[in-house]
């Protein structure tokens, strides 16, 4: 035996060691264990940093038995699990880094020549078949974008030029959750639009949160697989509240700036149609004259920014987890087309590509709106929902790289990997290279590639001569220049080492977090805290909370108190100082008023015998303000009178829920003890903060459901039209906020 051998050998001793200290503490499976252990260790605080092997199976779980292909037994006793205590390639290659894609330069860009994030993006892209790796669970809707041609100053890009009409098709996503899950999950949700311009198809893949949980694309797979369902028992399912996760990013602090958002009201919507886009990246724009600028996009609802309590999503989850899906087609269905005004923020393309000391390329940080307003350059409306789910919501095939001329991307290195991700996961998805000839994904202006064959050609292609240059058609296609809107780079000089490192601008992943929190008003901040205590409560690690709550610490300290008095844990001192940059308004979806349009109104008629005058006027004077009356009776059918045309029900007593409407009116009174169910709904509108109002008599139900007559956002009006104009204006706030203060 060689030295060099004996070396392998004593460290492969000391690391058989280390496995036996450790296991010797595991849990062993017994009726007093208390279940929920992630793995068969204990975890310490700190990283480890000690090379050791793979962990063995934690007890209670074990493979398949061994047989051969043809079901034979095989009696093999070999492990084909993971093997070495080092990280390496699919090849066996050890790896130094797995945080930092190959750039030139600390600033990028990104290199092609990167063979470590383009094998394990690849792998990653194809984990899943058929349904997306992540964003599987959607709902999409057609529509019309209309450009008010601010943007052409900026922009060259045919589609944002002045009374510009383009179709387009929007996917709104959850994130982690299978196609089977629910919608109302705590969760990013994704903002995806596909613009059929006429220079070719762009698509913006935004979400509803400004930032993400990395700065660096090859770390997309160990963000996701962190909070996907444990890989062993394949649970908790489209959520983050359990340990992988806050193992992830309590020790990968980038992420701390996206996990916040999530667990702010921002992380639980009202709907899709009262949902912000952010596209997360700095983007270039070039106009017609050549001159460059850098940009955010953003999304901004017509209807406001709106959330959902956490006991409303709860609710829904149970009893419509369609919820959000639903609300988008009842509302286009009800000719209530939600409405999204498109805005950027502008930023001048300096050779630092950063604004106010911000980096953009960094997309853990935004730059808050009171330091670059959001300017509109055109508004977009959905108003038609698929003919076909699987052959348009699913199957439709979205590219952060679906460029056109005037949009370009920057160096952002999270950007620069989902350059390659998005193509590279419809080989699996799709079934192969010519998903764009799928009817949803066709663009609405010429193609002539030169792409030939593969799986699902659908194209019958002419000619003999599908190269460059050529003689033989003719020397067709041709080469476009500008004078047709052909794709022409900006010349960007690059300059710099190969390196895997991250620019120091990106070391800060606290100050922006901190700003985040202290943006919000205290009934926000409170249900950031609610979310953590949950979230935290659901980890089985000891370690994991107490390294989140450092984290807490260094952003705030009353909100790590908060936390760790639920946790029963000691709140520890921050371990590193953080900037207090200024409070940012528009961060707080608290303050503003918006318009009724869209509003479901649900109207409680409780006595079907009275007379109906008041109710017809309500719905038809509701429908005529741009909201959608939803009429509640103890049976369905149609309630009539004789004195007027039937009013239709549209929901029963028995399949009503609060989580639903946006507020309530009680159409006179009746025998409340009869209908148990709308004390219930009244009970729990009343404990979210839902506008209540009634006319003809309605305080015996109301009394019923718990509601107080005289309680805040509680009116008792004469007649129906005056109700109605007063929860018209309780409902501009969203809810009536002074109920849930503490």
């Amino acid at each position: 035996m060689t030295e060099q051998d004996k070396g392998i050998v004593e460290k492969g001793a000391e690391l058989a060691a280390g496995v036996a200290a450790q296991v010797k503490n595991a849990v062993t499976p017994g009726a007093n264990t208390v279940p929920g252990v992630p793995n068969s260790i204990t975890p310490t605080v700190e990283e480890p940093t000690t090379p050791r092997e793979p962990l063995e199976q934690q007890p209670g779980h074990h493979g398949p038995d061994a047989y051969s292909p043809t079901g034979v037994p095989s009696g093999e006793t070999e492990d084909a699990a993971q093997q070495g205590a080092y990280l390496t390639t699919a090849q066996g290659v050890p790896l130094r880094d797995t945080d930092h894609s190959l750039k030139a330069g600390a600033r990028g860009p990104v290199l092609l020549q990167d063979h470590h994030l383009r094998e394990k993006i690849m792998h990653f892209d194809h984990e899943r078949i058929p349904e997306r790796v992540v964003h599987a669970r959607g709902a999409a809707a057609h529509g019309v974008f209309r450009s008010n041609g601010k943007a052409s100053r900026i922009t060259k890009a045919a589609f944002l030029q002045e009374g510009v009409e383009t179709p387009v098709f929007t996917r709104f996503s959850t994130v982690l959750g299978s196609r089977g899950s629910a919608d109302t999950v705590r969760d990013t949700r994704g903002f995806a639009t596909k613009f059929y311009t006429s220079e070719g198809v762009y698509d913006l893949v935004a979400n509803n949160i400004p930032v993400f949980f990395i700065q660096d694309g090859i770390k997309f797979p160990d963000v996701i697989h962190a909070g996907k369902p444990h890989p062993d028992v394949e649970i908790p399912q489209a959520q983050s509240a359990h340990d992988t996760f806050w193992d992830f990013v309590s020790l990968h602090t980038e992420a701390q700036h996206h996990a916040i958002w999530n667990m702010s009201d921002r992380g639980i919507p009202r709907s899709y149609r009262m949902m912000e886009g952010f596209g997360v990246h700095t983007f270039r724009l070039v106009n017609a004259a050549g001159e460059t600028s850098l940009v955010k996009f953003h999304w901004k609802p017509r209807l406001g920014v709106h959330s959902l309590t956490w006991e409303e999503a709860q609710i829904a989850a149970g009893v419509d987890p369609d919820l959000h899906r639903r609300d988008l087609a009842d509302a286009i269905a009800s000719v209530a087309y939600p409405e999204w005004d498109f805005g950027v923020q502008v930023f001048p393309d300096t050779p630092d590509q950063t604004f106010e000391g911000i980096d953009l390329l960094d997309p853990t940080k935004i730059v808050p709106e009171e330091l670059a307003p959001v300017e509109v350059i055109g508004t977009m409306q959905l108003d038609a929902n698929p003919s076909n789910y699987f052959a348009e919501t699913e199957q439709v095939a979205y590219h952060a790289g679906h460029f056109v001329p005037g949009i370009e991307p920057t160096d952002d290195p999270l950007l620069a990997a989902r350059l390659f991700s998005y193509l590279d996961t419809q080989l699996t998805r799709l079934g192969g290279p010519n998903f764009s000839q799928i009817p949803i994904n066709r663009p609405h202006s010429p193609v002539n590639d030169m792409f030939r064959d593969g799986f699902h050609q659908d194209a019958v292609h002419k000619g003999v001569a599908p190269y460059k240059p050529n003689s033989l058609d003719g020397g067709c296609p041709f080469l476009a220049g500008e004078d047709v809107s052909a794709f022409i780079d900006v010349p960007v000089a690059v300059e710099g080492r190969k390196v895997r490192e991250a620019p120091a601008s990106f070391d800060d992943h606290f100050s922006q977090t901190r700003m985040f929190y202290r943006s919000l008003t205290k009934v926000e901040q409170d249900h950031v805290k609610d979310a953590y205590s949950f979230e935290l409560g659901k980890c089985y690690e000891q370690a994991i909370k107490e390294r989140q709550l450092q984290c807490l610490a260094n952003i705030d300290a009353d909100l790590c108190q908060a936390v760790a008095d639920r946790l029963g844990l000691p709140a520890p001192e921050p371990t590193i100082q953080v900037a207090d940059l200024p409070p940012s308004p528009a961060l707080s979806q608290v303050g503003g008023t918006w318009p009724p349009d869209g509003r479901l109104l649900g109207i409680v008629v409780t006595d079907v015998d009275r007379s109906l005058d008041g109710v017809r006027a309500v719905r038809d004077a509701a429908f005529a303000a741009g909201m959608v009356p939803i009429v509640v009776a103890p049976r369905g059918g149609m309630l009539e009178d004789g004195s007027g045309a039937p009013v239709p029900v549209q929901r029963t007593f028995q399949t009503v829920r609060s989580i639903e409407l946006d507020a309530v009116l009680v159409a006179g009174g009746g025998d409340a003890s009869r209908h148990p169910e709308i004390a219930i709904l009244l009970s729990e509108a009343y404990r979210h903060g839902k506008a209540i109002a009634g006319w003809d008599s309605p305080e015996d139900t109301l009394t019923a459901g718990g509601v107080p007559v005289n309680g805040p956002g509680v009116a008792l009006e004469p007649d129906g039209p005056a109700a109605l104009t007063r929860i018209s204006q309780l409902m501009a706030t969203h809810r009536v906020w002074e109920r849930h203060a503490s």
